[in-house]
């Protein structure tokens, strides 16, 4: 199965709550975003066996701020997956953003531990994501809710990972203020695909901020200026964004499908 066909994939059996008639062993999942928390089951080819989704604010900027919340959720998405494949899930992986180190990168780990899941492996979510595409030589941006984060690799190998505070939720925030909205109206209105055309001029400067700060990130590294860009995660959803941020980035940049779903895809991978 081709990467962007097993993302399609993950994307279908989430909003059906199915599972791929696909034999074991499999490997779990479980991306702690700062909108959202995704616990995905692959087999051992990574191919989509199960997936569940919960909107939820239990992480910020790469940090766990609500971490009986983030457990509770975890557990629950744990118990739905189960419920659906008719086994029990007892260990896999997560990720954090780069450069996360000490106590905030094992939080990660203890909530998916509390939840009954042995974290036996964490990993960078750029890094994940890179798994998920199947990238050989490229980069990848993954702008979560707080923080963008970057992977770039060569032959396979990860050579270097940058990673700024800036992200979808700040993009919430300028639409709170624009509109004079709470920012919970506001995460609704950007996730409201009609009103994207709407509120482009609005975050355009949001998303050319990340750009730029993405192009900083690779400045002195001209090695890198041929390698192919993909751009994951949520605010990736935004109708145009692609032809934004390749405006302001300065080349073209690819959006995956449901770039929502392909780092906590990667995570499994890696489960």
């Amino acid at each position: 199965m081709e990467a962007y066909e097993k993302i399609h994939q993950l994307h279908h059996l989430i909003e059906t709550g199915t599972a791929a008639d696909l034999p074991g062993p499999y490997k779990v999942g479980v991306d702690l975003g700062t909108a959202d928390v995704v616990l995905v089951v692959t087999d051992s080819q990574g191919n989509p066996v199960a997936g569940s989704l919960r909107w939820a604010s239990v992480v910020k900027d790469g940090l766990v701020v609500d971490f009986r919340g983030a457990t509770t959720i975890v557990e629950e998405l744990k118990a739905e997956v189960e419920k659906t494949m008719g086994i029990t899930l007892d260990k896999g992986a997560t990720a954090i953003p780069p450069g996360t180190v000490g106590r905030n990168a094992q939080a990660c780990g203890h909530v998916i531990a509390g939840a009954g899941i042995e974290p036996i492996c964490q990993v960078d979510e750029p890094v994940a994501a890179a798994k998920a595409l199947n990238i050989g030589h490229g980069i990848v941006v993954d702008i979560g809710g707080g923080t963008t984060g970057i992977a770039v690799l060569k032959n396979g190998d990860l050579v270097f990972t940058a990673d700024e505070a800036t992200g979808g939720t700040h993009i919430s925030l300028v639409l709170s203020g624009a509109y004079k909205i709470t920012y919970e109206e506001a995460e609704v209105l950007k996730k409201d695909v009609s009103q994207h055309r709407r509120i482009m001029p609005v975050v355009l400067p949001v998303i050319e901020k990340m750009a730029t700060i993405v192009k900083n990130m690779l400045a002195g590294y001209d090695e890198y200026q041929d390698y192919p860009v993909y751009v994951v995660g949520g605010t990736a959803y935004l109708t145009g964004f692609g032809e934004e941020f390749s405006k302001a980035f300065g080349r073209k940049v690819h959006v995956p499908p449901h770039p929502l779903l392909v780092t906590p895809l990667g995570i499994a991978m890696f489960g």
